[in-house]
C-alpha cells in the first residue's frame, strides 16, 4: 500500500501538514506494539509492520524533497541512472555556471563567489516560482495533463538537485575563504 493511500490522502505535492501529523499520531497510538503485546506473533509482526509504515509515511511526507522523490518514484519517474535527462539550454547554463567555479579553484575571488551564489539562488527561486501552479493544481488533473504535469515536476525536481549540488560547491568556497 502507497503511503497516500495508507494515509487515506489524496496524492498531492502540497499536503496540509497538520492534518498529516495528526494522522501519524492517530496511527502512532492505534499501531503501537506494547498495546499488543499478548496477542499471537502474528499480530504482533502484523502491527509492527503498520507501525513501521506509519514511520516512514511521515518520514516521507512530511518533507516536501522526499515526498516530490517519492510520487516520482511511485509513478515509475526517476530512473537509477536511467534517462534522467534535462534540457540542453539548463545544461549550458549550468556548464557556465560549473566553468566560473573551476575559474575560482584557481584564482579565487570573494565578490565572483557572491555573484554565482546569488545567481544560483535566484534560479532556485524562479524555479520554485515556476514550478509552485503545476504543484496546486496537481491533485486536480487526470490523464494526459496529469502526466504532463509529472513530466514538469520531475525536470523542476532535477533541475533543483543540479543546483543544490552547485550551491553545496559555493558553500565549500565560502568556508574555505
Amino acid at each position: 500500500m502507497n503511503y497516500f493511500e495508507f494515509y487515506n490522502i489524496p496524492e498531492s505535492f502540497i499536503l496540509d501538514e497538520k492534518a498529516l501529523k495528526n494522522t501519524y499520531y492517530k496511527l502512532s497510538r492505534e499501531y503501537h506494539p506494547d498495546f499488543f503485546a499478548n496477542e499471537p506473533q502474528e499480530k504482533q509482526q502484523e502491527i509492527l509492520q503498520l507501525s513501521t509504515q506509519n514511520t516512514n509515511a511521515y518520514r516521507t511526507l512530511s518533507d516536501p524533497d522526499l515526498r516530490m522523490q517519492y510520487i516520482l518514484k511511485e509513478h515509475g519517474l526517476l530512473e537509477e541512472g536511467g534517462k534522467n535527462e534535462l534540457p540542453g539550454d539548463f545544461l549550458m547554463e549550468m556548464m557556465d555556471i560549473n566553468e566560473e567555479l573551476m575559474e575560482l579553484e584557481f584564482d579565487f575571488d570573494a565578490g565572483k563567489l557572491h555573484e554565482i551564489g546569488e545567481k544560483t539562488a535566484g534560479l532556485v527561486a524562479q524555479l520554485d516560482n515556476d514550478v509552485l501552479p503545476v504543484l496546486q493544481r496537481y491533485p486536480e488533473l487526470h490523464g494526459i495533463t496529469k502526466d504532463e504535469a509529472l513530466q514538469e515536476v520531475k525536470t523542476y525536481y532535477l533541475k533543483k538537485k543540479y543546483l543544490l549540488r552547485i550551491q553545496e560547491t559555493l558553500s565549500k568556497f565560502a568556508s574555505r575563504s
